[in-house]
Parts: C-alpha cells; sequence; structure tokens
C-alpha cells in the first residue's frame, strides 16, 4: 500500500514538471523568433535608410541642372522683354541706365545659367566634367553666389524707378518692365537655390 502511494506520488509529481519544461521550451522558441524579427526589422530600417540616402544623392545630382536651366529661361525671358521695350519718346527702355543695367544682367545671367545646364547636362550624360570636381564644386557655389547677387542688384536699381513709374501711368511699357523684373526674380532665387545646392555638396566633399 505504502509503495502505491510512493508511485501515485512520483506520477503526480512529474506530471507537474511536464508543463514547466513545455513552457520553458515554447518561450525558448517564442524568444527566438521575436529575435529573429526584431533582427528582421532592424535589416529592413538599414535597407531603407540606404534606398533614402541614394534617392537623396540622386536629387542633389540632378538638381544642378534642373535650377541652372530653370534660371536661363528666366532670364532668357526678361533679357527678351527688356530688349524689345522700345515704344518711342520716353518710352524706351536705353534711356535709363537701371534698365541698361538690368539688360546686362540678364544677358549675363541667361549665358552663365545656359553654360552650367549645358555642362551638368554633358556630365549626367556619362562625359567627362571639363572641371575637376574639387574645383568643379568650389567654381558652382561662388559663381552662382555671384551672378545671384548682380541680379538682386539690377533688381534693386531697376524697381524703384518702375513702380514710380507706375504710379503716374500704366501702360505696356511701364507693364513690361514689371515682368522683366519678375522674371529677373525668378532667375535670382533659381540661381540662390542652386548656390545652396553647391554649398551643401562641398561642405560634404572629402579632401582625404
Amino acid at each position: 500500500m505504502a509503495m502505491v502511494t510512493a508511485d501515485a506520488s512520483a506520477t503526480a509529481v512529474a506530471a507537474t514538471k511536464q508543463p514547466d519544461a513545455a513552457d520553458k521550451e515554447y518561450s525558448s522558441y517564442n524568444g527566438a523568433s521575436t529575435a529573429g524579427g526584431a533582427r528582421s526589422r532592424g535589416g529592413g530600417g538599414v535597407v531603407d535608410s540606404v534606398v533614402a540616402r541614394w534617392r537623396r544623392d540622386e536629387m542633389l545630382d540632378k538638381s544642378p541642372l534642373a535650377l541652372h536651366a530653370a534660371a536661363a529661361a528666366f532670364a532668357f525671358v526678361a533679357l527678351v522683354l527688356v530688349a524689345s521695350n522700345q515704344h518711342g519718346d520716353w518710352m524706351q527702355f536705353d534711356r535709363y541706365q537701371e534698365y541698361r543695367y538690368l539688360l546686362a544682367i540678364a544677358a549675363l545671367a541667361f549665358v552663365y545659367s545656359l553654360a552650367q545646364a549645358l555642362r551638368h547636362a554633358h556630365r549626367m550624360r556619362g562625359g567627362a566634367d571639363p572641371v575637376s570636381t574639387p574645383s568643379g564644386r568650389i567654381f558652382d557655389f561662388v559663381a552662382d553666389q555671384i551672378v545671384a547677387y548682380l541680379l538682386m542688384s539690377a533688381l534693386s536699381a531697376a524697381t524703384p524707378i518702375t513702380n514710380r513709374m507706375r504710379t503716374a501711368v500704366v501702360n505696356n511699357f511701364t507693364d513690361a518692365t514689371a515682368a522683366a523684373i519678375s522674371m529677373a526674380f525668378l532667375a535670382f532665387v533659381s540661381l540662390a537655390l542652386a548656390a545652396t545646392v553647391s554649398g551643401y555638396k562641398l561642405s560634404k566633399q572629402t579632401y582625404m
């Protein structure tokens, strides 16, 4: 009778321990699955960050072409508007040094921006950049700023006289000069953004 009782007690203890072992096995499996999932999510995050960096670098590589092309287009429109603004008597652009200055700077901005757009287009199509990379980034940063500042100075000179004229009379001459100033301002914005991109690339440039 005592032997039967001992056997029953041993069976009960074994039955009690079996769920604990099963729980440990499940916990171990579940922990491994969780760790594996975490590692998988971590790997996905790294891939996403690399892809995002590639896209950002690609956008930064293409933006100088787009910005210089836009600046060339705006400067060309401003150039045409000023050069064709001749309506006789006092409505001749060449009678005002402010408009002659605006015409000269618009022409300079057009030539420079077009040359830069063609250079970047040639480089992106696989051609060799005529300016080496370190020197090219410095040149882009400095030249973009210089031309942008010149455009701003031309705008500062042409805007006050145009406002004074438009307070007295509004006609084709004053409308054309106002439109030319607007186009020159958009060219300035495009070159200012291009200078910002050039400055960012220059700050990331390594010299090792």
